[in-house]
């Protein structure tokens, strides 16, 4: 496969969110809110969108799976840290909720690489679930609507969380686009040999 496949579209979309990253700690650093929120919804909207796409023009790959997976830390780990520089009032409020997203972000990611050298993609149905839930919550938390629907994104995404640790304990080797941990332990016992 020559270097020019791995930039189509969808690529191209998690690429887009990789260097939104850094011009989302500038906003924010700068204190322009607004801006900060267009360009975050957008990202939101190219992580929505890019997986779903490679998969129906048959481009997912392993390369899209794990350059989602470097623009989805960038971008949070982007907007953990703007968020304590635009709403750090807001932050303490909600900071068992805040703690537990960034949580469920982090353990998964240092879990996986301690067992395989390397960040895991699973891509898990549960964790697209808690990334639109979060997103959707954090919007209506900082648009000042209403903060129990980040409060649940958060507790979904604890439980995503520890759904990819558990993928990642009960696998021989690191995979990509694991739909979750039922059909991992399913194509598990059909391959392992009764006892």
């Amino acid at each position: 496969m020559t270097d020019m496949h791995h930039w189509r579209l969808p690529n191209l979309l998690s690429a887009f969110r990789l260097v939104a990253a850094p011009v989302l700690l500038l906003l924010a650093s700068q204190g322009h809110r607004e801006p900060f929120l267009w360009l975050l919804a957008v990202a939101f909207f190219t992580d929505a969108i890019d997986g779903t796409l490679a998969r129906l023009t048959g481009q997912a790959s392993r390369f899209g799976a794990m350059l989602d997976s470097w623009a989805d830390v960038a971008v949070y780990a982007a907007v953990a840290v703007s968020m304590l520089l635009l709403w750090p009032g807001l932050v303490r409020q909600e900071w068992l909720a805040f703690s537990a997203v960034v949580a469920s972000f982090v353990l998964p990611a240092l879990v996986g690489l301690v067992r395989f050298r390397r960040f895991t993609s699973y891509h898990t149905r549960l964790v697209k679930v808690a990334v639109a839930a979060t997103a959707v919550g954090l919007f209506l938390l900082l648009l000042e609507v209403a903060a129990w629907p980040f409060r649940a994104a958060a507790a979904v995404a604890v439980l995503a969380a520890l759904e990819e640790i558990a993928i990642t304990l009960v696998l021989d080797r690191e995979r990509s686009n694991v739909g979750g941990l039922l059909g991992v332990l399913r194509e598990r016992s059909r391959h392992d040999p009764p006892a």
